[in-house]
């Protein structure tokens, strides 16, 4: 009786034993496949370097005091964050290719600093956006203040979406701070929290510029996302980006048609002149439904941009059948 319970004992003993080294042999591999010490030949294309922040910067012509460590550390942020947030910075580095030189173009015929542009960057990404509130386009105008800077926006026409009217709006808007605050970046502030917000905070801080303000988090952020975007797309291959040259949305040609009447269909506009609807909105998303009832006889440009269409013919061509 005893010996046969000594053989189960060491039987106990040796499943255990089988069960423990088992059991070891896969943390191990899970330890493996868990670590953050990836082999040497698998690191390329794996960037893991702390970009720091130029010596000297400078946004609409002035200073950036990055000797003030709550000023360093700010841009520090933004500049991170955009740096390793690849999917993004390069979806709006290759938009860049096709709308900056426009509005750089409006922007020195309106005597506004070139780095303007790069709020185009923060508020929509260079696209026709449209926030939970309410503000539209690559200015992100609300529709108030839009009405009060000449933009049309109504059920049929949002001139916010508009790239030439609407940056010619932004450039009246932001001479107007100026002529104000007499200082680039706290207009630069007071378009994204308000003339009257800034003005209040400077007057109850005693304060004079934007680097020293106090702000809510999204206007505090504003200027440095500003100027890290500019660092950044000023030299986009130091900070991990290189586009290939059939990677930038490059301008793509056409021509405008002027418009005085109404328009019964625009789907009928476009193939009139040989262009998809959707190429019609692509050129032209001011255009917000399907007519235009234009009663006032107002005079409308309409790009028709020049591409090759895809005809049926062509399309049933490149359908493979089993």
């Amino acid at each position: 009786m005893n010996y046969k319970l000594g053989i189960k004992g060491v039987l106990v003993v040796l499943g255990f034993v089988l069960f423990s080294l088992i059991y070891i042999a896969i943390l191990s591999g899970f330890e493996d496949v868990t670590s953050t010490t990836i082999p040497e030949e698998q690191q390329q294309g794996i960037s893991n370097k702390s970009f720091n922040i130029p010596d000297s910067v400078y946004v609409f012509g002035e200073r950036v005091p990055t000797d003030i460590y709550y000023v360093r550390e700010a841009l520090q942020r933004e500049i991170w964050i955009n740096s390793y947030w690849h999917s993004h910075s390069y979806l709006v580095l290759s938009r860049s290719y096709r709308y900056f030189p426009h509005i750089e173009k409006v922007l020195k015929e309106n005597g506004i600093p070139d780095d303007f542009k790069y709020i185009a960057v923060i508020e929509s990404d260079l696209g026709n956006a449209v926030s939970p509130k309410g503000a539209s386009g690559m200015w992100q105008f609300m529709k108030q203040t839009a009405k009060e800077y000449k933009l049309e926006v109504n059920s049929q026409v949002d001139e916010r979406f508009n790239l030439e009217k609407s940056t010619l709006a932004f450039c009246r808007y932001i001479n107007k701070m100026n002529s104000e605050f007499k200082s680039w970046t706290l207009s630069a502030a007071a378009y994204n929290a308000g003339r009257s917000r800034i003005k209040k905070q400077l007057n109850k801080q005693q304060c004079d510029n934007y680097f020293d303000l106090h702000l809510n988090e999204e206007t505090a952020r504003y200027v440095y996302r500003i100027v890290a975007m500019k660092i950044i797309f000023e030299n986009p291959e130091y900070y991990g980006f290189k586009l290939e040259d059939n990677q930038k949305n490059k301008p793509i040609e056409y021509k405008e048609i002027l418009v005085k009447e109404k328009v019964k269909s625009w789907s009928d506009f476009a193939r009139t002149h040989n262009i998809s609807y959707k190429a019609l909105k692509d050129f032209n998303p001011w255009i917000k439904d399907s007519y235009l009832r234009n009663r006032s006889n107002k005079e409308y440009k309409v790009k028709i941009p020049e591409y090759k269409r895809v005809e049926k013919s062509e399309a049933d061509s490149l359908i493979t059948h089993n």
